[in-house]
């Protein structure tokens, strides 16, 4: 399969959330590069270094998928989170690039439906796992409804359930619930993967003014992001609390250093690749039979005119 990454050990320490701590996002730079060489470049340097690393690493995420494709014996849920301009988009769509499209499958979570409202918080998550061999992303996912409905705690009207019961205890069988959910899917050979796009208010303004001053990017812009972010300080407290009791062996949250978009894209891309790897998986081998049909079908191939 060519030449494995991983990532090293210090990098993984630095944006892993150990199990049972708890995290402080102030303590968390949003403007981290990954490599080295990136330190102390201008946007546009940075940028260029880690388009060229990005190009190598989504090649080996590319082989590093074929093989999760033919082994089916694993898939990979990747879950993404971010405030708004966080840079999700972009990263999914650099990530895709790099790998089959016949093997992966993107799920953007909007408002809910009338049908998923009816359901449980969870089931239209459920309905868009990745099969055996697929990598499925979730562009926002079943966090949603620990971060914006705890921000918005009349949203869980709509659920069907009253404002009156949310006492500490709903939201603690919440995260259990999430984190039961992921240990099944652990369990019966789902990698999950999740992400959380760590910005700056400063780099979120700055995004902002970008699309309103790009007529091309006009459409990214909606005045709700705008009424959102009077609510940063909340948001951040919802996360703070999520990441520190949702990250477990089985479903660590990485915190992606994101101010940079290009560094980010390449310390995800590098996580994605050194998860499949760990797996040490094998092409499969064909039985005696097969084997025979092979070597059938080679000696046909080979005896025509």
């Amino acid at each position: 399969m060519g030449d494995k990454h991983v990532l090293d050990n210090a990098v993984l320490k630095r944006i892993r959330v150990t199990p049972g701590t708890k995290v402080r996002l102030k303590d968390h730079d949003t403007s981290w590069t990954l490599r080295s060489d990136f330190k102390g470049e201008s946007e546009d340097q940075i940028k260029k270094q880690a388009k060229k690393t990005l190009k190598d690493d989504l090649a080996r995420l590319a082989q590093a998928q074929e093989l999760l494709f033919a082994s089916c014996s694993h898939s990979l849920l990747i879950i993404l989170q971010a405030m708004d301009a966080g840079g999700k988009d972009g990263t999914i769509k650099h990530v895709i690039s790099g790998v089959n499209p016949q093997g992966c499958r993107v799920t953007s979570f909007k408002q809910p439906s009338q049908e998923e409202l009816e359901h449980d918080f969870l089931w239209r998550q459920e309905r868009a796992l990745p099969a055996r061999g697929q990598i499925g992303i979730f562009n926002r996912s079943h966090y949603e409804e620990v971060l914006v409905t705890k921000v918005h705690p009349d949203l869980l009207k709509k659920e069907g359930l009253s404002t009156h019961s949310l006492h500490k205890k709903f939201w603690r069988q919440r995260y259990q619930d999430i984190n039961s959910f992921e240990r099944h899917l652990a369990r019966n050979g789902t990698v999950v993967l999740k992400f959380f796009l760590h910005i700056s208010k400063k780099t979120q303004k700055e995004r902002f003014l970008e699309r309103l001053e790009d007529p091309r990017k006009h459409w990214k812009f909606s005045l709700q992001d705008l009424a959102e972010r009077k609510h940063w300080k909340e948001y951040v407290t919802a996360y703070e609390e999520t990441l520190s009791l949702t990250s477990t062996p089985t479903a660590p949250w990485y915190i992606i250093p994101a101010d940079h978009k290009w560094s980010a894209r390449v310390l995800v891309t590098e996580v994605i690749e050194s998860a499949i790897n760990a797996l040490d998986l094998k092409y499969p081998k064909p039985n005696r039979q097969q084997a025979k049909e092979l070597k059938d079908a080679k000696a046909a191939l080979l005896a025509e005119k």
